[in-house]
């Protein structure tokens, strides 16, 4: 990374602004810095002040990856839906998408296909379908791998005091939410509960704080 004083940096700015930009005698007398930045165009140079309008882009791969989250019927029996949300927003993750619904068994059956030959299979359809649930999709820097320990173990016993399970169920039968396990898996379950256009996306307004490095 190259870091330059303030004075340097305004003749960087004064030369890429130029219709004759470094080239000429310029060039031949500026430093390999002063190449460096012709050939970034008109981007800052770290250590400069900003000139240009604050961009909130941040270049760090996987910021956009999604994951999705089911608060399970009796997280909503238990009033739960506000404070997991809460938790996802305070942690930086940015909701891209949210619907509150009774979800059908077809729907079910093609999420929970995995299970399909478990003994608890049968119940596990029979009280998902017991009372509505709330879908969401949230995103952001290895929201998926985070957001399972944010979650906490699948069995509430295992799960550590801190974890949406740990804090507020008991049994494995009643563990409050759903979180997609892997990149691949949350992709597939977001194309079953959530149509393309219900996916908004949208500029938050922290994103330069939590990422811009």
């Amino acid at each position: 990374m190259v870091v330059l004083p303030l004075h340097r940096c305004l003749v960087f700015r004064s030369l890429l602004h130029s219709p004759r930009g470094v080239s000429g005698s310029h060039a031949a007398k500026e430093s390999p810095a002063v190449a460096w930045a012709a050939e970034r165009g008109r981007q800052p140079v770290r250590g400069c002040l900003r000139l240009d309008s604050y961009s909130t882009k941040s270049g760090i791969a996987g910021v956009a990856e999604r994951t999705l989250i089911a608060v399970k019927p009796d997280g909503v029996q238990k009033k739960l839906i506000g404070q997991i949300i809460q938790r996802f927003e305070q942690r930086g993750f940015k909701l891209v998408a949210m619907k509150f619904l009774k979800a059908p068994e077809d729907l079910l059956a093609r999420h929970y296909h995995d299970l399909h030959k478990k003994p608890f299979y049968p119940n596990l359809l029979r009280y998902m379908s017991s009372g509505p649930v709330v879908a969401m999709v949230w995103e952001g820097h290895n929201v998926v791998r985070t957001s399972r320990l944010m979650v906490g173990d699948t069995n509430p016993a295992e799960a550590l005091p801190g974890t949406v399970r740990g804090d507020f169920s008991v049994h494995i039968s009643r563990n409050v939410v759903h979180a997609s396990d892997s990149v691949d898996g949350a992709q597939r379950e977001i194309q079953l509960w959530f149509d393309r256009r219900e996916l908004v996306d949208w500029e938050c307004c922290d994103h330069s704080n939590t990422y811009q490095v």
